[in-house]
């Protein structure tokens, strides 16, 4: 790795320590993230056990927190030291990914938008997966119940989808006294409660199906999400405007940082 040093100040301080002060923030936040992912590891013992992540048949959330936060630390880090070292190996490597993730990111819309058939039974195989690993990890359970209260459904077309978990599943064989109930974030809310019962879902499918919407939400988190997205599509497409107007601002302060360090060492040269 070479690092250039300059006798004068021609390389533009505005640009320079903008794109520092732009990738500060990723990096701070990359901290951040990977410091609550492996706290959470290690209050659910993965540190001193990591064959606990790959004998879970569902999603960890945790590593998806993990996966994020060694981006943008990486991204932070080649931003800030290649902005204030003026080094264009390190500003090529934070821009060609900021235009790599971009590009990523509007081929994922535009993918989403033509089949969503095929990403409609994507997305019920992945939470069909996790509904049958809902007791094997906490943080797994926190986001599913989390998901079901806010968007007011159950399961990924109906309450009848955990019958795929061994604790819920109706099937003779099962010892469980979760049998035939689902969790207490499908049960509608009694205002009247200032506790919450986690028990509530119990034993509710071996009632009558007309009788279950007294008790618990019938809609299905997928049709949940389809009917949620026209109803905020300008907020969704707000956060995706935004998200894309800082990535590409990233790229213009890097391209015109590199510009400049081009710029002045090709003027040394004469």
């Amino acid at each position: 790795m070479h690092y250039y040093r300059y006798s004068n100040a021609e390389v533009s301080c505005w640009y320079k320590y903008l794109l520092f002060s732009y990738n500060i923030v990723f990096w701070l936040a990359g901290v951040v993230f990977l410091g609550v992912g492996l706290w959470a590891w290690s209050e659910k013992g993965v540190l001193s056990d990591l064959t606990k992540v790959t004998r879970m048949h569902g999603v960890d959330p945790v590593v998806l927190v993990l996966m994020v936060g060694v981006v943008m630390f990486t991204l932070g880090f080649a931003g800030c030291v290649g902005a204030l070292r003026e080094n264009i190996c390190l500003l090529n490597f934070f821009c060609s990914t900021i235009v790599l993730i971009f590009f990523l990111e509007l081929a994922v819309a535009v993918l989403a938008f033509l089949f969503q058939d095929w990403v409609r039974d994507r997305f019920r195989e992945f939470f069909e997966s996790n509904i049958r690993s809902y007791r094997d990890d906490i943080d797994l359970q926190n986001l599913i119940d989390s998901l079901q209260k806010a968007n007011q459904c159950c399961g990924a077309y109906g309450p009848e989808d955990w019958d795929l978990n061994v604790y819920f599943n109706c099937s003779g064989a099962s010892y469980s006294r979760e049998k035939c109930g689902v969790p207490f974030s499908c049960c509608v809310p009694d205002p009247a409660q200032k506790v919450v019962n986690t028990q509530c879902g119990y034993d509710i499918r071996t009632q009558l199906k007309s009788k279950w919407d007294e008790s618990i939400f019938t809609k299905g988190c997928i049709q949940a999400l389809e009917s949620w997205l026209p109803r905020n599509i300008y907020i969704v497409a707000g956060v995706f405007i935004a998200i894309s107007l800082l990535q590409i601002f990233g790229i213009f302060l890097a391209r015109t940082l590199i510009s400049d360090i081009e710029a002045v060492k090709a003027g040394h040269h004469f």
